[in-house]
């Protein structure tokens, strides 16, 4: 090995004790990665199946998806985005390496929030850029601020905002997402914003940066509000004059997303009643998961304003939320993703529960939880 060392995705140990015991004939509830548990639509699913019989699957990049991406911006977010902005990806994961090579270079700074999805701080490592972590507490209902912008020295290049975010499902209403973006443009940080898990709220509309900046970077994915996670499909936005080199980048280095996925995707675009039943499932999960750990004890969490995690902290409990984590799922098959993956400091004493599962699973998850402890 001559590239950087990156620290493993430790809920990804989770994820093989509980196939071992599913393998074993043993039961195991997963709550541990961000992915939801039912399928994809239906309407998704039949679409794939149409185009298996007649399309032969080659490179391509459907025009109709950027069309209906561009539509769902003016339907949703009252912006108009040119055709050419909008870049299929593999996958929101692509997406974001394409991003940290086109427009960083090696020993670049770029900021992201502490705790946060820990592939923007290993993926920046292994690419040679350095991560700046922004520590935002449960204190300050895990979201950044403007100050906090303003306080980093030197300037970062770059900044990686998510709203909702993960893991702890907070979200930046218009005035504190425009009054960050503006703090950005003062400094000269270039804004990517992560907006997987928009269309996934509680009580109010997720913000796009797009509304407010039209410069800024913004990635989306069809694995969480679309349920289509192994599809491995994403997009970007990017402002016009970066648009084409962001694409070149794309297609040196993962070619064309996967063409069954996008034909899925257009079919899963056209179906707001069924995703809209399930982010009403995730809302009733949401209320059960809090008032079922609270009966245990577990009191100090921020209720999260979208997508789908509680972020619970659990230092009366334990130090260790690594090997919490590995008790729960040896012991009870209940698959917790450990808080360290999210806070290299303080993530010891967290831990974070999907609860994008069915409400039968949560139930029994409960009843596991209660008695384990």
């Amino acid at each position: 090995m001559r590239g950087p060392l990156v620290t493993p995705f430790h809920a990804g140990e989770i994820a093989r004790r509980g196939t071992a015991r599913l393998r074993a004939g043993l039961p195991f509830i997963p709550m541990h990665f961000g992915q939801p548990s039912a399928g994809a639509p239906a309407a998704a699913i039949a679409a794939a199946h149409r185009v298996l019989d007649r399309d032969p699957l080659g490179y391509e990049e459907l025009v109709e998806l950027r069309e209906r991406i561009a539509a769902h911006y003016a339907d949703t977010h009252g912006v108009q985005i040119e055709l050419e902005r909008i870049l299929l990806t593999a996958g929101a994961s692509a997406a974001l390496v394409a991003a940290y090579a086109a427009l960083f270079r090696p020993g670049d700074r770029v900021a992201v929030m502490r705790p946060g999805y820990p592939a923007y701080r290993n993926t920046l490592c292994a690419m040679r850029l350095e991560p700046v972590e922004v520590a935002c507490g449960a204190d300050m209902g895990f979201r950044p601020t403007p100050a906090m912008i303003a306080a980093l020295q030197p300037v970062p290049q770059g900044i990686v905002i998510a709203s909702p975010a993960n893991p702890t499902g907070a979200m930046l209403d218009g005035a504190q997402l425009g009054a960050l973006l503006a703090t950005c443009r003062d400094r000269g940080i270039r804004v990517i914003s992560d907006e997987i898990y928009h269309g996934i709220s509680f009580g109010k509309r997720a913000v796009s940066a797009l509304e407010l900046d039209p410069g800024a970077i913004v990635i989306n994915s069809y694995s969480k509000l679309y349920r289509m996670p192994g599809w491995r499909l994403g997009w970007m936005v990017a402002p016009l004059e970066l648009a084409e080199q962001l694409h070149i980048y794309l297609i040196n280095m993962f070619l064309t997303p996967a063409t069954l996925a996008q034909h899925a995707a257009l079919a899963a675009m056209d179906e707001p009643g069924d995703l809209a039943h399930w982010v009403r499932i995730y809302e009733r999960n949401r209320a059960r998961l809090i008032e079922g750990l609270a009966a245990m004890g577990i009191t100090r969490i921020v209720p999260p304003d979208g997508a789908f995690y509680l972020y619970a902290d659990v230092s009366h409990l334990t130090g260790d939320s690594m090997q919490f984590c590995l008790r729960a799922v040896d012991e009870i098959g209940v698959g917790l993703a450990p808080g360290i993956d999210f806070d290299p400091e303080a993530g010891r004493h967290f831990v974070r529960f999907s609860f994008a599962v069915t409400p039968d699973e949560i139930e029994r998850a409960l009843e596991l939880l209660a008695g384990w402890l």
